[in-house]
């Protein structure tokens, strides 16, 4: 049959299932009831739609009527026009009824919502679900159970829900012995004849805390080990298990968890996996796994669903500049699902499909494709969810009778995300339930061949694009992407990166003096922190007879690099920024052997070198040409930028290339000539910089690299009369002494040296009363403990609200002991070595210091080594304790209790520091107040505070932290060159060329 007439037949089926639905409405949409009213308005006001969305997501978090009134009159006060009757009543009796009216109002919120979730919750646990469950099925639908609460954030809390599914399982099993099979059993206990009367559905990741894909394999081990024992409880009860899917970074972990799964218990067929037609790589995952099952010989159970995290995987890939891994518009994933929905069907000797849509084209391809192709009825069902379709449900039930329902289970709290998500899912502009139900669509649309509509949309929905890195005609800056660790392929090569770079240690690395390798008698080693017993290599140590020939260089290069071009200037950077692309796997694999960087650590990094190369290369560009500034007539006015003369760079070892790249490109894209002294603990990542610009072909003398020790060389370069800028980052002591002596005017100096310094932090992240814990967690975490705490912007006090310290501590203290620690090539762990022994010496006595100044709630497990250092979490910090003022630089916590959120801020603001601060809150009105009143140079709600991106959250901060510069902002290049203005007289005897 050729598709025309297929696609005519399918539509034939779908006016007749339409015909079956006329009269009813879902819930979601019926005018009728309160619920249906509030949807239908927020189908009108999408401002009242986000304000509602976020509403029911705070909620259950507003444990007492003032604080429900608060943010009830935050979200919908103010007069808002938008705000409907019912709501807008709610919140002036919150507003003018004073404390009782705050109660009264809140307690109609309260049921109203409840109400809401339970209508789309089966129930709050096994024993209370099973009265639903029973209901379903006395109306001739199956089910299957989903507990809600799969966000964990500890292994603690992935026992739990373990433990939460045996106890399911229990109450099932108990429950099907009253329960007669559906539809004709032929002979059998299996509903229709061929599937269990049970059945639960289950996220793996939910079972194992740390599921990272870059850890593909330990993850799938990890998650395997876990879910036996689950999967064994379900054969027991006689039962099916569905492994559901969630996010993409994901998907292949559970494609292979449910092949091993499936071959180790392969007796038993019940064992099915979803799979998401919205992702584009769903053709050829879906063909993989029906090849796998002829190839082994087993049969499987594929649950087709759309899928329902778009607007997330939309988000997750535009921020981090991956191609998008969903279709961009509907209709494609409509497409998508009948072709897989096709090819399932016609691998029905082996394959079992559930389909899971409330499409009735969807449902139409599905039903005419299996009569077309002579399915037998029991190799296929129908899936809706739990209170959402009621209308599909009755009239599937009618025209097909193998219908069963998506049933989440669990508390309020959990059950609200759930909720969020399905509301985003059923009232966004092209979801089909509105369409169908409160929009109304003509059913020849509803109908119509999504192949149609998806021609010609899928070329245009990509975010990795990359602009033209040309100097002559630079294109829009795009964050560099950091590695995809979801494709095999990026941890193929990652892994192989890592394995050559050990193959290369032992090498001499020399320095580079007006572009000469240059060795020398006196060698330092570099040693990989997680055993210093290896040597990386031997790094050449200038004295102060190269560090002058280093600035010599520097100093007769200076004028013809003057007068070189700003856009010549720019494309030497892009240059370097193509060779540093093109060896990114090494210098991130020199990073996790030289400094201990994690996988994800060391990408971000490469990936922020090569922005700055690219950043600074398009502000260069838009300042080089000269600024006309306002003119009279008979006179010409224009400003341009200078260039100081010889910068000299000093670098850190905690970004070791992202941060020497933006100082020294930042320096020599402005037309000054550079003396770079690495880090003593990074010098083999430093030289990098040399094997990209010597690609680029900088000329001699423009870049000039000087690893030597600090107390020789550093001071030198810092008083040396021809030295005009100082780049450094690094702590606040040695940031201000170099201030200082930068200050003095050696014989000979003809500048006022400046100085550009980025400086130490004491940053805080402060976790309000409503803040989402399952989000604010695993942001503090990362915050504080990612790349062991020694970043800058790392978080090292934390500041709680009373009414949700113990809370917050608690699930804090359990994802804390869930990390492991570890070499840092090994992407099991999540921590690896601090810098060195001096560092770790320095960590554990701060740590002793803790111990009396506040309350130790954990201290973690390390391997042996002088190197590894516990993570440390303290409470009962008050802001006059040195462990809340003093920078530690190291996997070192403070836990500080306050009572109200202006405490919140008044002990954020107490330290000498002002670099990086976070809040985790879901109030506006203390949102702003964090905005204005919050001294930091970055400040970020509700989000983790490191990682800022060139271009998009230019960072630095003031007071101690730094002198208020914003590396990767368009102010940056400004402190490397000094600003002229030209005057021209145009007149002459009277006449000027602009008077006419």
């Amino acid at each position: 049959m050729d598709r025309q007439e297929l696609d005519g037949r399918i539509i034939e089926t779908g006016r007749e299932l339409l015909g079956m639905l006329e009269g009813g409405k879902p819930s979601l949409f019926e005018e009728g009831q309160w619920v249906g009213r509030i949807i239908g308005w927020s189908l009108e006001h999408e401002a009242f739609r986000v304000s509602m969305l976020r509403f029911v997501d705070v909620f259950p978090t507003l444990s007492t009527p003032a604080s429900l009134a608060r943010h009830l009159i935050e979200y919908f006060g103010g007069g808002r026009d938008y705000i409907p009757g019912p709501v807008r009543c709610a919140v002036g009796l919150a507003t003018r009824g004073g404390l009782l009216g705050a109660v009264v109002a809140g307690r109609a919120i309260r049921y109203a919502i409840e109400k809401l979730g339970k209508q789309f919750i089966v129930g709050e646990n096994g024993a209370d679900a099973l009265r639903g469950l029973s209901k379903i099925r006395r109306e001739g639908c199956a089910f299957s159970v989903d507990l809600l609460g799969e966000a964990v954030v500890s292994e603690d809390e992935a026992e739990q829900y373990g433990a939460l599914y045996m106890s399911l399982l229990d109450d099932l099993e108990r429950g099907q012995e009253g329960w007669r099979s559906l539809g004709e059993s032929k002979g059998t206990d299996l509903d229709w004849g061929s599937v269990p009367k049970i059945s639960v559905s289950l996220k793996p990741s939910s079972l194992y805390s740390q599921a990272r894909p870059q850890n593909f394999e330990g993850s799938v081990a990890a998650m395997l080990d876990r879910i036996r024992p689950v999967y064994e409880k379900v054969m027991e009860a006689r039962g099916a298990l569905c492994i559901d899917m969630e996010s993409y970074q994901h998907k292949d972990m559970f494609l292979e968890l449910y092949r091993r799964l499936r071959l180790q218990y392969g007796a038993y067929p019940h064992l099915g996996i979803a799979i998401q037609a919205y992702l584009r790589d769903t053709d050829r995952d879906l063909a993989d796994l029906l090849d796998w099952s002829r190839e082994k010989g087993l049969p499987v159970s594929i649950r087709l669903v759309k899928g329902a995290y778009w607007d997330y995987e939309v988000l997750r890939a535009r921020q981090n500049g991956w191609d998008l891994p969903v279709y961009g518009d509907k209709t494609e994933t409509d497409a998508a699902f009948e072709r897989a929905t096709q090819m399932v069907l016609w691998s029905h000797d082996l394959a079992y499909l559930a389909c899971g849509s409330h499409n009735i084209r969807s449902i139409a391809a599905c039903l005419t494709m299996a009569r077309e192709f002579r399915v037998p009825d029991d190799r296929y069902e129908f899936q809706v969810l739990y209170g959402m379709a009621e209308p599909v449900r009755k009239g599937l039930l009618k025209a097909v009778g193998r219908v069963r329902l998506y049933c989440p289970c669990g508390t309020l709290v959990p059950g609200m995300a759930y909720l969020v998500r399905r509301l985003l899912e059923n009232t966004a502009n092209q979801g089909f339930l509105r369409r169908m139900f409160a929009e109304k669509t003509d059913a020849a649309e509803i109908l119509r061949d999504p192949a149609d509509g998806a021609e010609g949309k899928q070329a245009a929905f990509h975010a990795g694009e990359e602009g033209a890195r040309v100097a002559e005609k630079p294109g829009p800056f795009r964050n560099y992407p950091p590695f995809d660790f979801t494709k095999k392929e990026e941890r193929e090569l990652f892994g192989e990166a890592i394995a050559q770079v050990r193959r290369e240690r032992g090498m001499t690395c020399p320095l580079y003096i007006d572009r000469v390798d240059r060795t020398c008698a006196d060698l330092s080693p570099s040693v990989n922190p997680a055993d210093p017993a290896e040597v990386l290599a031997s790094v050449c140590q200038a004295g102060r007879a190269e560090a002058e020939a280093a600035v010599e260089a520097a100093r007769r290069a200076y004028n013809a690099w003057r007068e070189t071009g700003a856009r010549n200037r720019a494309g030497y950077l892009l240059a370097a920024a193509s060779w540093m692309a093109a060896h990114r796997h090494t210098l991130a694999a020199w990073q996790v052997l030289e400094i201990g960087k994690q996988w994800d650590q060391a990408s971000a990094d490469v990936a922020k070198a090569i922005d700055f190369l690219e950043y600074y290369a398009r502000e260069m560009v838009r300042l080089g040409a000269p600024q006309p500034l306002p003119s009279q007539p008979g006179e010409v006015n224009h400003s341009f930028y200078e260039p100081r003369g010889v910068a000299v760079v000093i670098a850190p070892w905690n970004f070791p290339l992202a941060i020497s790249t933006g100082m020294v490109s930042a320096a020599i894209v402005t037309g000054n000539c550079v003396v770079y002294k690495p880090s003593p603990l990074t010098p083999i990542i430093g030289h990098h910089l040399v094997e990209a610009f010597r690609h680029a072909a900088l000329p001699p003398g423009v870049f000039n690299f000087l690893p030597g020790r600090t107390e020789i060389i550093a001071e030198y370069l810092v008083d040396h009369p021809d030295v005009s800028t100082i780049a450094f980052t690094g702590s606040t002591q040695v940031g201000l002494r170099i201030v200082e002596r930068a200050s003095v005017v050696r014989p000979g100096q003809v500048n006022v040296k400046r100085v550009i310094a980025e400086m130490g932090g004491k940053n805080a992240i402060i976790i309000d009363e409503d803040a989402d814990l399952d989000e604010a967690v695993p942001a503090v975490l990362v915050s504080a403990f990612g790349f062991q705490g020694q970043k800058c912007s790392s978080c090292s006090r934390v500041i709680v609200l009373d009414s949700i310290y113990d809370a917050f501590t608690d699930r804090l203290v359990s994802a804390a002991g869930s990390l492991a620690s570890g070499p840092a090539e090994d992407p099991a762990f999540f921590l690896g070595p601090v810098c060195d022994h001096q560092a770790a010496q320095r960590i554990r006595k701060y740590t002793d210091i803790a111990g009396v100044e506040g309350k130790v709630l954990y201290v973690g497990r390390t391997p042996d080594g002088e190197t590894y250092v516990p993570i440390t979490i303290v409470g009962d910090v008050r802001p006059e304790h040195r462990i809340a003022q003093e920078e530690i630089f190291g996997p070192l916590l403070a836990v500080m209790r306050v009572k109200t959120f202006e405490e919140a801020l008044q002990w954020a603001n107490s330290t000498r520091f002002a670099l990086t601060g976070g809040v985790f809150s879901r109030s506006p009105s203390h949102l702003e107040q964090a905005r204005r009143r919050f001294m930091v140079g970055n400040l970020y709600l509700n989000r983790h505070i490191t990682g800022a991106l060139v271009g998009r959250q230019p960072f630095g901060g003031f007071r101690m932290s730094g002198l208020g510069t914003k590396a990767g902002g368009e102010e940056y290049l400004l402190h490397f060159m000094d600003s002229r203005v030209v005057t021209e007289n145009t007149a002459r005897r009277g006449f000027a060329p602009d008077a006419g």
